[in-house]
Formats: structure tokens, sequence, C-alpha cells
């Protein structure tokens, strides 16, 4: 994470915390940039000087960058920097993966199935909208400590263990994390949290990408925690770092689009996570279906969700609904879900 902050650092906040922090007048400020510019002998009269955070490249950190009485290192302008940059980065990736999938690859005719819910989209938004900046707070606080230097984030690629770990550490990243996360989906399904913490994702039982973020904090956060852990744990460079970040936001985007398109024993795509959220206690795995296989949750998506005369067949959704609805009542009690009658109102429409 401290490649993102530099850049954020070089573009956007030195100049910001050099207004709200400022550190010496404008004529001593000169002079410190003047000395920074020059040389770095005389180190006295100088913030902590500014390391790269890559060889990659190198940004050259403006005149601001020596003028704030936060410096970059200074931890607490670090945890906040790293919060803005966690809930609006996080915003931004949902929103733009979410309307892609949304307009190009999501199936509206999911509008018209008989459990898709009143205002559903707007639902979605609003839910991910409030749960975003609160994930960030508990997720700040493992950027911190990469930052920090207390991760096993590596920059070239000869600082690795072996020349093959840099390839190695990308199947190796997502077996871990999908293996504990298979473990912490399913704890979430007990039934002493699961109304708290998990049930307002299952809340679309028929969800649009848009739910793919729309979640309760701290199950959101818990479900990332392995992501963040990994690192602490296990060299990681940090470009993949960065990669498998982006890659992890797109990935959750993908198994809510309703495009059922890996009809697969080993990927945990978007037919397996309707199953989920269809029958709700099967398919736990985030990536593949290895542990819901090893731990007898695994459930082979309908054969009908391949076909799409078949999956928006009245007979498929009377025969989803009338199963859904047993398991919803034994997992949840009443159902307090708002269809109304805009799913026959848009099924006039579309089909």
């Amino acid at each position: 994470m401290d490649i993102v902050l530099e850049i954020f650092d070089t573009f956007l906040f030195d100049r910001l915390y050099a207004t709200a922090f400022p550190l010496l007048s404008a004529t001593n400020g000169q002079n410190i940039v003047q000395a920074a510019t020059s040389t770095f002998s005389s180190m006295r009269e100088l913030p902590t000087p500014i390391y790269p955070s890559t060889q990659f490249w190198t940004l050259e950190p403006s005149e601001y960058a020596f003028l704030s009485a936060w410096p970059r290192d200074n931890i607490w302008r670090q945890t906040l920097s790293l919060y803005v940059i966690t809930w609006l980065f996080g915003l931004v990736v949902y929103f733009i993966c979410a309307t892609l999938s949304y307009f190009f690859i999501f199936d509206h005719a999911t509008f018209t199935h008989p459990k898709y819910l009143r205002n559903q989209v707007r639902l979605e938004i609003k839910q991910a909208s409030i749960a975003l900046p609160i994930i960030a707070i508990l997720t700040v606080p493992f950027f911190v400590g990469e930052v920090q230097g207390h991760a096993k984030l590596y920059d070239q690629p000869a600082d690795a263990p072996f020349w093959l770990y840099n390839i190695l550490q990308f199947p190796f990243f997502i077996a871990f994390t999908d293996f504990f996360i298979y473990w912490i989906h399913r704890g979430l399904h007990h039934p002493r949290v699961y109304k708290t913490l998990h049930k307002p994702h299952h809340k679309w039982i028929m969800p649009t990408p848009y739910a793919s973020h729309a979640f309760h904090p701290i199950d959101g956060f818990a479900q990332s925690v392995p992501y963040h852990v990994f690192p602490f744990i296990f060299p990681l460079n940090k470009i993949a770092y960065i990669i498998l970040f982006v890659f992890i936001n797109v990935w959750t985007v993908f198994i809510h689009d309703g495009e059922y398109v890996a009809n697969s024993r080993i990927i945990n795509g978007a037919a397996c996570h309707t199953m989920h959220h269809l029958y709700f206690n099967y398919n736990y795995g985030q990536f593949t279906t290895l542990w819901d296989r090893f731990g007898g949750s695994y459930r082979k998506p309908n054969e009908e969700l391949f076909r799409r005369e078949s999956k928006m067949s009245k007979a498929e959704w009377e025969r989803q609904c009338k199963e859904m609805e047993t398991v919803q009542r034994e997992v949840e009690g009443d159902d307090d879900r708002n269809y109304g009658d805009e799913a026959r109102r848009l099924q006039k429409k579309v089909l």
C-alpha cells in the first residue's frame, strides 16, 4: 500500500497537508525546500527524508512535501490518508465494476424474477455506501502496519524467497484466502450471528452486481481479513499486492452478475454463488468449490441456469421459489423482504 500512498501524497495529499497543517512561515519553508533540493547533508533542519516506495519508478516530491507539520512518515497522517484512500478507492472500484457489469453483462430479465425486490438496485447501493466507509476504518490498521514496514511485502522480483515464487505467490494467495474465507463465511451462517451480521447480504435473493459490496460492515470486514493477514505471514510482491487487491473487488462483482458462464466443478463462479443466495446453506467458497466439497456444502448449479431459454422460464423460477421459501423459513423464519408487485409490473415490460 506504500506505492498507492506515495502516488496520492505526491499528487494530492502533500499540498493538502501543507495547507491544513503548515510547518513554518512561507519564508522559512522556502529555505527548507531549497536545502532539501540541494543537499541532505544537514538533516537537523529537515523532516525525515523521503524514500521512494519502489525502485520501478521515481516520483519527485514537490515543495509541499516538506512544508507540513505532519510529514509523510507521521503515523496519524498515514492513518488518515489511508482511510480516505481505502474508502474512496473502494467506492470508485465498486461503482465502476458494478456499473460496467450491470450494463454490459448482467441479464436485466432478472428484474422479472419473483424474488427480485422492490427498488433493489437502489437498496443495494445504499447498503454498500453505508458499509464501505466503516469497513475502511476497520481495514486501515492493516495498511498502516504495511506502510510502517511490519509486513513481508517486497519490491523487486530478486527479493523473493526464490525466483519461481514471483509466479507461485498468485495461486498461493488465492488458495490461502479461499480456505479461510470459506470457514469465515460458513461461520457467519451460524444461527447466533446470521441474522445480525450476514442476513443483510442475503436480503438479495436474486442479486445484481451492486449487491457485491452490499453487506453489514462487520460481515464485509470479516471476510476480507485473510487478504490483509496474508502479507504479514508470507512474502508478497508490492505490485502483485495491488493487482490482487483490484482482482478481489472485480471477482466479488463477477460472482454477483447473474451471467452463468463458468459451469465448472472447480471455479466458484456466478452460478455457484447464485445457488448460495437462493438456498443459503451451500457454496460458501470465494474462488473455488474445493472447501465446499471437503465440508459437504457444495451444491452443483442447476443445469437450467446455463441455458437462457430455461434459466428465465416460469417453470424454473417457480421451482426455485418453492425450494427457496422452504429453506428461507428454516434459516430466517418469517420473510420480511418487500417483493411487492414490481416483478410482475416489470415482467410485462421485459418479456
